[in-house]
């Protein structure tokens, strides 16, 4: 079976810290480890202004291309 590599990843993250310009610093953990990536609001969520705080839980989308980076999709 062939995947898409374009596809994105979905992970759930917490938010650990907040930056200028509506950047974010959220930690993951996949597999028992921990990560860190740097990420943005996606559109709807800046369009409804919704906004986040340090310990909120997220669902964010990851590029398989560059597994630094990510969008925060939605906030629990």
């Amino acid at each position: 079976m062939i995947t898409d590599p374009r596809k994105t990843i979905k992970v759930k993250g917490t938010v650990l810290e907040t930056l200028p310009g509506t950047k974010f610093r959220v930690g993951i953990n996949i597999a028992g480890k921990d990560h860190v990536i740097m990420a943005y609001i996606s559109g709807k969520m800046r369009m409804h202004y919704i906004k986040l705080m340090v310990g909120d839980q997220v669902d964010m989308e990851i590029s398989p291309y560059d597994l630094t980076k990510g969008r925060i999709i939605y906030r629990y």
